[in-house]
């Protein structure tokens, strides 16, 4: 520890000296958007041409032009894109919901007061397919439950056959699910809003799966029986539309099974299986290969997420990839060269790299290069060239040609301004940090103070969200200029992961099933402990901040780890599992009938007689997500308990902040900034933030 202190103090010393003459960032940069030059954007790649050109768009004096870009000299000429783009809505009725074109762009289907409908975009004709929509029942109109967890927050729950013959439907019956008030106090007498939602161990939405043919409006139920307690997750249409498979998963979440279904007769075939101890997730993409009768698919059954090829049929060919590492998206899949090309992060965990490999499994290779993280990856028709985009901690964004070897051709764009050198920006500094049960190295990202001494004591800024597979540090640029007012004024800031990150794959994550609370605030507390000991960290004032899951552990930080953490801002935190959605939770926790000790053990309110310090609670009076319910019996506990708190209460919000109104969002940034200034830098907050 003393060798650490000693090389961070010279490291910083040698900066400080060489960087006294440069320029600090602004108030108006970070927090009024003013002009700066400190960065530029990097080049607007919006698509190949062909396998020699990309198209670019530019913007330059108001007005926006497309250019055909020669890939490997840059020479650019005038290019007048081909739109491919359909339109959305058609002519729907003002109270049509939902609106998906057909592919063959003759049709839009949509719903309407919980029916679904198309109507043909050429003669006006409608069709109505469902009749019995209410208040409780619903076609094609995703129940919240289903919004939320399982179709991506989006209430459209009707897939469209790629032939544009068919639509795919699930029908929502909700007479049994619990109706949860929400009130609105608007107005001289309010008013009550209610809303079906499925709290952990209630009942659920029963569902089934429907098709419907344009040329047939005669629904096709198919072979399910609606009163199992199942969910469905998001189905799939073979390429041609012969069949549409569908994913049914168990209430306990501990089962998947995929179905073909037969659209003539609704008669089902199994085709895929998976089964694991802890919990199973739905699958959100299948490729299917039409030259050999084949489709790849993604699970994390062997403790990594990886792509398995399987036959038609159900039976596994062959594992694709495999080893202690994650596979994220499928960039393309190369059917005439049986090659894959993805992402994943094999050279490091933290990073995301480039790669393809064969459909056997042989011949893995990696195209990216150096110690970066791809953020977006653009790749010719044959996989000639591709267009990256990467970063690191300490290296913005850039944009280069590679071609397939791995090779760098051309760099194309660097997002560091022509003053970016000229600023003082924070220096940040990456560490380990091993957990107490010794089984994981923690990645920890430290940023220091601007003008850092050693012999001064500085608060601790702590910003984590922490639910699974959702870690909080990934190896990129981060582009918040807010990290270096908090440097200027003399913060030290900490980002930090944890076991169930997604960085140490699903055997990390699966130690939070049954306890989803427990492991994450230890890991938090071994990390904040191992910054504790440094020599110039103010002990006396840690704070803990974090939105949703990350309200939670900012709950759990203040009463769990209450001998850690010294204040903390929860942001509409969940606070009670037994009072948040069946999908999400029951997933990790089991239900509160069968896991009532790991429901009891994993929330705050239970170590609320531990708690000291002092926490500040936000949420929003109309959050259907963590209802404001959460905030209140917390809050109510630490009462009962005479514990000192602050509480703001926001009118007309719901969950997530960025979707506030301005008036809103800007009032709760600046009560943060004035918590920070107050209770950490003990200074008063800056009266430009209130103009």
């Amino acid at each position: 520890m003393k060798q650490l202190i000693s090389s961070i103090a010279c490291f910083l010393f040698i900066f400080t000296f060489c960087n006294a003459q440069k320029k600090e960032i602004a108030y108006e940069q970070i927090f009024r958007d003013a002009p700066t030059t400190i960065s530029k954007p990097l080049p607007d790649v919006l698509r190949w041409i062909d396998d020699e050109h990309y198209l670019e768009r530019r913007a330059e004096n108001r007005k926006t032009s497309f250019l055909s870009v020669d890939a490997k000299t840059g020479n650019a000429v005038s290019y007048e894109p081909v739109s491919t783009k359909i339109g959305v809505t058609g002519d729907i009725p003002e109270d049509g919901k939902n609106p998906s074109r057909s592919p063959d762009g003759k049709w839009v289907a949509y719903t309407r007061a919980n029916n679904l409908f198309a109507k043909e975009i050429s003669t006006g004709k409608q069709i109505q397919f469902t009749h019995d929509g209410s208040e409780d029942i619903s076609n094609g109109y995703a129940a919240w439950v289903y919004y939320e967890e399982m179709l991506g927050r989006n209430y459209q729950a009707f897939w469209w056959s790629p032939d544009s013959r068919h639509i795919a439907f699930i029908h929502f019956d909700e007479s049994e699910v619990p109706l949860y008030p929400i009130y609105n106090s608007e107005g001289k007498h309010g008013s009550l809003e209610k809303c079906h939602y499925p709290q952990a161990g209630d009942k659920n939405p029963a569902v089934k799966l429907g098709i419907v043919s344009v040329t047939n409006p005669a629904i096709l139920w198919a072979d399910f029986n609606e009163k199992d307690d199942q969910y469905f997750g998001p189905p799939f249409w073979l390429p041609d539309g012969s069949s549409l498979w569908a994913q049914w998963i168990a209430r306990n979440q501990q089962e998947l099974k995929i179905f073909a279904i037969d659209t003539s007769s609704g008669s089902k075939k199994q085709v895929y299986e998976e089964k694991q101890k802890t919990w199973v997730s739905a699958k959100y993409g299948i490729r299917f290969l039409e030259k050999s009768n084949q489709y790849i698919i993604n699970s994390d059954k062997s403790g990594w997420d990886h792509l398995y090829l399987y036959n038609m049929d159900g039976t596994l060919s062959n594992q694709i990839t495999q080893g202690a590492f994650w596979v994220g998206n499928i960039v393309r899949v190369d059917e005439k060269n049986k090659f894959i090309y993805f992402l994943a992060g094999k050279e490091n965990t933290l990073r995301t790299d480039f790669y393809k490999i064969g459909f056997d499994g042989k011949g893995l290779t990696r195209l990216s290069f150096g110690d970066y993280s791809q953020s977006e990856i653009l790749l010719s028709p044959s996989g000639k060239y591709f267009i990256s985009t990467y970063s690191n901690t300490f290296t913005p964004p850039k944009m280069s040609l590679v071609d397939d070897k791995g090779k760098l051709v051309r760099e194309l764009g660097d997002s560091k301004g022509i003053e970016f050198d000229d600023y003082d920006l924070a220096k940040n500094e990456l560490h380990t940090v091993k957990t107490r049960d010794s089984l994981f190295d923690l990645t920890v990202k430290i940023t220091y103070p601007l003008h850092f001494d050693q012999n001064k004591k500085y608060p601790v800024l702590i910003e984590v969200y922490g639910g699974h597979g959702l870690g909080t540090f990934n190896d990129h640029w981060s582009d918040d200029l807010r990290e270096q007012w908090w440097a200027k004024e003399g913060l030290i800031q900490m980002t930090m992961d944890y076991r169930s990150s997604g960085h140490f794959g699903k055997a990390g994550m699966n130690y939070i099933f049954r306890q989803m609370g427990k492991y994450e605030i230890e890991d938090f507390m071994d990390c904040a402990r191992w910054l504790r000991k440094l020599s110039f960290v103010d002990t006396t004032k840690v704070c803990f901040t974090g939105y949703s899951f990350g309200g939670f552990m900012t709950c759990m930080a203040l009463t769990y780890g209450a001998g850690v953490f010294t204040h903390g801002i929860a942001y509409y935190p969940v606070t009670d599992w037994s009072l948040y959605d069946t999908y999400y939770t029951e997933r990790f926790m089991g239900t509160p009938q069968n896991n009532p000790d790991g429901y009891l053990m994993n929330s705050p309110m239970q170590y609320a007689k531990n708690y000291k310090g002092l926490i500040r609670i936000v949420h929003g009076n109309l959050d259907d997500n963590a209802h404001l319910q959460n905030s209140i019996q917390f809050t109510n506990k630490l009462q009962e308990l005479d514990k000192h708190f602050e509480m703001m209460i926001y009118s007309g919000v719901r969950h997530g902040r960025s979707h506030w109104p301005d008036d809103k969002k800007k009032h709760a940034h600046n009560e943060d900034y004035h918590f920070i200034y107050e209770h950490l830098l003990s200074k008063p907050m800056p009266d430009i933030f209130w103009k």
